[in-house]
């Protein structure tokens, strides 16, 4: 037969483009992988898990309602550490961290995706950064909706852009369909920007402003899945500068008004445990009881005995012990890459370093593409480096081009030693094209 039995939205999903570096990778045992942002191996907390899980299982008392079904918002004991963690985090603010809008779910990507199956219908719109993570970009086009996206500063969204581009959906009528604006507040991946408080408080207003025309609330959709991967000191200033820095900035959660418009998504897989697969959000009604519904489809709730060793990891202090130790080694990792970068690559290729999270964003001179159909890519594969090409991460937006001369360059799972080679090879291929012989 001819005709598909596939739905529209199985016809019309592409493949991630994640996937393909991933494959790209595997198939080249000599390549250095710089693009997937995968948790370094040697950080993983083995001995902790391993103790917390002998714990849980040495009774039938706590083992066996590990190993049933839980309730599908999740485990009261995690939902009520994960809001007082949060509360810490936000240094003590109380509003809007309430356990019983907390839900817990298989990572925070899965909670992305049912909060979009919540909010939008297809040709529905969705405000991204430009650029953004690539695989929200995937599940946007997966489930048939259009992104717009909106410029990017060194301390986030650019908000003079937002007003503008919501004034502009306003004017042809499409406004209506605008339904949230997604944020990657904290070191961002993937140029590791990091969102100001004042940014999201005057984000948050502009969103409300144009509600009324809209007819229906917009969301602002805080993802701060980078949040606890800071630097006890930041990669991008000279050590004596150190001491100075800020304190990283709270959540839009304690702005007022966040308990009926912001949607905050985290996650303990990248300060823990990717593995351990769990993620969580405080989400304002009706979309906490929708998201819930959704889920009790999806799995009637996230792993059980994962929820009760990551409370366990929570409660006994360990788990801020191994992340405390995590910090520790992406930091040393980022100067490392941080001094290669200054070694090896030109001088006009511009570098935005962060103070946390796993990555470097690299703009070369206009003119020169760094796309994956371009020399340079395909230089750097041949010479065993790969990169994330920067074009990925935007939007596909009528109303302005994607960048083709920016790279994402992940220092998370490559070794030191590894991170100083790649490189170098990428450094040697930059000067090849931006450097007359």
């Amino acid at each position: 037969m001819k005709q598909n039995a596939l739905s529209a939205l199985g016809r019309r999903t592409a493949p991630p483009a994640i996937s393909w570096l991933m494959k790209t990778a595997l198939a080249r045992p000599k390549l250095i992988s710089l693009a997937a942002g995968f948790t370094d191996n040697s950080t993983l907390p083995v001995e902790i898990s391993r103790k917390l899980l002998n714990d849980i299982l040495r009774s039938p008392k706590t083992g066996q309602p590990a190993l049933q079904y839980g309730f599908t918002a999740g485990e009261n004991n995690l939902r009520q550490l994960t809001a007082k963690h949060l509360q810490k985090l936000d240094g003590g603010h109380d509003r809007a961290h309430s356990p019983d809008r907390v839900i817990i779910t298989g990572g925070s990507q899965q909670l992305l995706y049912m909060t979009l199956e919540a909010l939008c219908d297809e040709g529905d719109i969705i405000l991204v950064e430009n650029p953004t993570y690539f695989v929200f970009l995937s599940i946007l086009q997966s489930r048939g909706l259009k992104a717009r996206g909106v410029k990017l500063e060194r301390d986030g969204l650019d908000l003079v852009h937002l007003e503008k581009v919501l004034t502009q959906l306003k004017k042809t009528g499409e406004l209506r369909r605008v339904k949230a604006l997604y944020l990657i507040t904290y070191f961002q991946n993937p140029t590791g920007a990091t969102t100001s408080l004042a940014k999201k408080s005057a984000a948050l207003a502009l969103l409300k402003k144009f509600e009324r025309a809209a007819g229906h609330p917009i969301y602002l959709l805080e993802d701060a899945a980078y949040r606890e991967l800071s630097f006890p000191g930041r990669a991008d200033l000279p050590v004596s500068q150190e001491q100075r820095i800020p304190t990283i900035p709270p959540t839009a959660l304690t702005l007022p008004g966040a308990a009926e418009r912001v949607i905050y998504t985290g996650t303990y897989s990248k300060p823990f445990a990717p593995g351990a697969r769990l993620g969580f959000g405080i989400l304002p009604e009706p979309l906490f009881t929708t998201v819930q519904r959704i889920k009790g489809n999806h799995d009637f709730g996230t792993a059980n005995l994962l929820q009760q060793l990551l409370a366990r990891a929570l409660a006994t202090g360990l788990y801020d012990r191994h992340v405390a130790k995590v910090q520790k080694n992406y930091a040393r990792k980022a100067r490392v890459m941080k001094q290669a970068l200054a070694e090896h690559f030109p001088a006009n290729v511009e570098i935005w370093a962060s103070g946390g999270g796993l990555y470097f964003w690299a703009r070369l001179p206009k003119g020169i593409s760094a796309g994956v159909k371009s020399k340079v890519f395909q230089t750097a594969l041949k010479n065993d480096v790969l990169y994330v090409p920067g074009e990925l991460c935007y939007a596909d937006d009528p109303a302005r081009a994607k960048p083709d001369n920016e790279m994402r360059i992940s220092f998370g799972s490559a070794s030191e030693e590894n991170i100083r080679k790649g490189i170098a090879r990428l450094g040697k291929v930059l000067r090849k094209f931006l450097q007359p012989a």
